[in-house]
This record gives C-alpha cells, sequence and structure tokens, in this order.
C-alpha cells in the first residue's frame, strides 16, 4: 500500500538514486558504527546505511512508517518525536559513548531539532543532515553576510560544518518548493566552555535589530549585567566573529545583572 506524504509532518520521499549514492558517499558508514537516522520515511536512505553498517537505529514519528520499518530484520526502530529522544541514553543503549546522527530532516522543525542535538553534543561523532538550503547557508554564514546570525554563532560555536551535496527539489516525492543541501557537522574537540543558554540570550539581544548598532541593543544588555570590561558596541550584529561573541559570553557569564 503507497504511503501518502503527511503535511503536518513535513515529509518529501528522497527518490533520486544518484543524490541517495552521493549522500551515502559523503557519509561513508563503515560495518558496527553506532548510527541513528532521524526520519527514515520510506527507507531510502536507510537501506543503504543499514546494509553498511550491519545494524541501524532510526528515529520515526509516524506510526504507519514505523509499523513498516520494523520489519526490516537491521533496524532497532523507536517510534517517538525526535525533539523528546534523549541521544545520551540511545548512546547507552548501543554500548555506545559516541553516535553518527543522519537524517532527512522535516523542513518545518530543522531549527529546533538542531538545537535539541546541541544539548546532546556530547555523544555525537558526527552529523549528515539534509535540510532546506537556505537554512544551511545561515549554518555556514560568515560575518559581514546577509546569511550570518544567532544559528551560525550558535551552530559554529559547537561545530566544524560543511556544505557537501545540493539536492534539487526535482529528488524528492513530492518535490519541495525549496532547494535543499546536505550538510557535514563535526564537533569541536576543545569548544569554549559556556553556558548554552547564556550565549543564545546574549546572541539573540545582538540580532534582535540587526540593522542598528550594537550600542541599541547588546550595549543596554550588557548594562544590565554589570559588564565592566570592553567590547566594540559601534559595530553591527552581523560584523562581529563567532570568536568574539564567545569571549563576549565567557566574560559576561558571572556578571551579576541590576535589580
Amino acid at each position: 500500500m503507497k504511503h501518502i506524504p503527511r503535511k503536518r509532518f513535513g515529509q518529501h520521499f528522497l527518490s533520486d538514486g544518484g543524490i541517495i549514492d552521493a549522500i551515502v558517499r559523503a557519509i561513508a558508514p563503515q560495518p558496527g558504527q553506532p548510527m541513528v537516522e532521524i526520519g527514515p520515511g520510506l527507507a531510502a536512505l536507510t537501506q543503504p546505511l543499514a546494509e553498511r553498517l550491519g545494524r541501524l537505529t532510526v528515529i520515526e514519528l509516524d506510526r504507519d512508517l514505523a509499523a513498516r520499518l520494523r520489519s526490516h530484520p537491521q533496524l532497532e526502530v523507536i517510534e517517538s518525536d525526535v525533539l523528546k529522544v534523549d541521544f545520551a541514553q540511545v548512546a547507552a543503549g548501543l554500548g555506545a559513548t559516541k553516535l553518527r546522527v543522519v537524517g532527512n530532516l522535516p523542513y518545518n522543525i530543522s531549527t529546533p531539532i538542531l538545537f535539541h542535538l546541541l544539548e546532546h553534543v556530547g555523544v555525537i561523532e558526527d552529523q549528515h543532515f539534509m535540510l532546506q538550503k537556505e537554512v544551511i547557508d545561515r549554518m555556514v554564514a560568515q560575518p559581514s553576510s546577509a546569511a550570518y546570525g544567532r544559528l551560525s554563532v550558535m551552530l559554529q560555536w559547537r561545530y566544524a560544518m560543511e556544505d557537501v551535496l545540493f539536492v534539487p527539489p526535482e529528488s524528492f516525492d513530492p518535490p519541495p518548493r525549496v532547494d535543499s543541501a546536505v550538510v557535514r557537522m563535526v564537533p569541536h574537540a576543545a569548544p569554549a566552555a559556556l553556558d548554552a543558554g547564556h550565549l543564545s540570550e546574549l546572541v539573540q539581544v545582538a540580532f534582535s535589530q540587526r540593522r542598528k548598532l550594537l550600542r541599541h541593543t547588546l550595549g543596554r544588555w550588557l548594562e544590565q549585567q554589570g559588564f565592566s570590561g570592553s567590547f566594540d558596541v559601534q559595530r553591527r550584529a552581523e560584523e562581529v566573529p563567532v570568536a568574539d561573541y564567545l569571549a563576549l559570553a565567557a566574560a559576561t557569564a558571572g556578571a551579576k545583572r541590576e535589580p
């Protein structure tokens, strides 16, 4: 029985054999590696991955698809919303210290998934995701570009990232209305030790009015933090390198707010 793609799950199923082969080559799965696939769908990517790995864990929210996947002898199926999955627990269940994570992420919740995985980066070896190309452009963006923003800073803090493959709409059934791409994300071996919530707040304030100089936004926030150090607020948010945001987050981590 043919599965009808469900809009509420943002389902667009990969159907181009050449693109599937290219993605598998980019991932380069090796026998026995602990890997988790998010949103396996109709198993277009799942099957070649499972063949090369020998065993694959998949996370699927769609009840009908999960039922189909359970019949596959090489799959361990977690039927759940990925935003509720504890990846550290998954790693422990597989007897692994690190997981490789892959998937064609639902475009409507791709950013929340990326931030959820950021919380579990300590158990991640690498990640390969198909996403809307516009999102990947933002992830890998450099300062002084229109795409550079909060997502760029938060993810570049913890990952080295690379846009590895362009995927046109006609590679899917049904075709999405946007271009797609595949990103490789490798956690930094020694990232700056920061509180994610604090850095996120700082960056969100900075980019809240990206056309204005930072003295109008981040400057006021720094005053409220009781920050007495030096930071050039005569710049726009998009002009500040990731390293500067990380250094500022470290410098303000212990500052006390004014009552």
